[in-house]
């Protein structure tokens, strides 16, 4: 079976984003006829010289006029090796939390920089923002290598500035390829224009990274999503909790425990909609049975009794502000979604606002706007079952909704549940 790698695109406005995705595309043969068609006739409009294979990626009428990503655009293409889903987010400022929304779910993310500008405050930007929305892998593409003549002498300094910066950062793992998503060189194939480059190229390393061990198989965490109790002369007395497995390994026997409640019992089932499985991990989406009738409903979780998430009504987190027309404010009221669980919630304290290019911490501040990003201490309603989101990203994010427009306002990651 094909494991499937999730990445995101992030970098700077006109660093080639959108051209190595197409080039991607185009090189692993992974575009319709009708597709390259569409572009070479877009291109020859426009008067371009070459097919300009960012228009595979940048969809929006605004973006082909501009030629800058807005919106994240996902595209799918597969090798013999693997299934990959990618993220185009977009470089400018005023997009930061398009560009969370693209790499919160992302196994890697690939960090491009224009080979003649070097690195620039959006590169540290995006590569801090990978970092606190802990991408497991970060891979720095040093675009455009052609129009610096390969220097090898440009690369070295480029990868020496990049990497003392991401030593402040929480990265694990970081790769660095010199490419011209243009030209193809070190995209699909090594290029030859760069001999001094020893390393794969970029599609090399992308079917090979190691993304089985970034799944955290020790926190049993089950989001209860639907109770399954169908009326049917057919199936009698028939009651399961669906869901997606969160974190963990699950069989039939273990002894697990459901919160909020406590009540303790075992696993006697669990059934997929192909039938009945030895185990379950993420991130399957399963029904579990169990021996005890207990009571369980939508947003709450079934865990280990000695491995248990926190039960908690304040929340200490880090969250991007995402809402244009009102800024979070101390006091601020709002809706929280938290796995399948939601609650309501009041804004108790905002500790600082962070600045993402110095990370200098303003504890002065007394609001976030658009795209900004501080620590806040959240009070809810109804406790929430919660890991430090460095442990878990997914029963450890959140988002927070404007109760009155219903629009998702903020992207949390949580630091402490208390």
């Amino acid at each position: 079976m094909t494991d499937l790698l999730r990445f995101a695109t992030a970098g700077s406005v006109d660093d080639g984003k959108s051209t190595l995705i197409g080039r991607l595309l185009f090189d692993t043969k992974s575009l319709f006829i009708d597709q390259l068609e569409a572009v070479e006739a877009v291109s020859a409009a426009r008067g371009d010289e070459y097919t300009n294979l960012a228009l595979l990626t940048d969809g929006l009428r605004a973006e082909r006029e501009q030629g800058i990503t807005i919106d994240v655009a996902y595209r799918y293409f597969s090798t013999p090796r693997r299934k990959f889903i990618i993220a185009d987010t977009p470089g400018h400022i005023q997009y930061t939390r398009n560009m969370v929304t693209g790499a919160s779910t992302a196994d890697l993310a690939l960090v491009l920089v224009d080979a003649r500008k070097g690195i620039v405050e959006q590169s540290r930007r995006h590569a801090f923002l990978c970092s606190l929305l802990r991408v497991p892998h970060l891979v720095l593409c040093v675009n455009k290598m052609d129009l610096v003549d390969w220097s090898q002498e440009v690369y070295e300094r480029i990868v020496e500035e990049f990497t003392a910066f991401a030593a402040k950062l929480d990265i694990t793992d970081l790769a660095i390829v010199p490419i011209s998503a243009l030209h193809g060189d070190n995209i699909v194939t090594r290029s030859t224009n760069m001999p001094w480059y020893q390393g794969p190229s970029l599609l090399h390393h992308l079917e090979h990274v190691h993304i089985a061990s970034d799944r955290n198989l020790v926190d049993v965490r089950f989001p209860v999503q639907f109770v399954v109790r169908p009326q049917s002369t057919v199936v009698t007395d028939y009651r399961g909790y669906a869901g997606q497995v969160a974190s963990g390994v699950l069989k039939p026997g273990d002894e697990v425990m459901v919160l909020p409640s406590g009540f303790t019992t075992r696993i006697s089932a669990i059934e997929t909609a192909d039938g009945p499985v030895a185990e379950a991990f993420p991130p399957m989406s399963v029904t579990i049975r169990l021996e005890d009738e207990i009571d369980i409903s939508r947003g709450d979780m079934i865990c280990r009794p000695n491995n248990a998430p926190s039960v908690a009504q304040d929340v200490e987190a880090l969250v991007c502000w995402m809402d244009e027309s009102k800024p979070l404010t101390v006091g601020g009221k709002y809706a929280v979604k938290h796995t399948t669980r939601n609650a309501r919630a009041i804004v108790r304290q905002l500790h600082y606002r962070l600045d993402v290019n110095s990370l200098h911490r303003d504890e002065q501040a007394q609001s976030l706007t658009l795209n900004e990003i501080g620590r806040i201490r959240l009070r809810t309603t109804v406790p929430l079952l919660a890991d430090e989101y460095r442990r878990n990203r997914t029963t450890g994010g959140f988002i927070i909704i404007d109760e009155n427009t219903n629009r998702t306002v903020a992207a949390g990651m949580i630091v402490e549940a208390v």
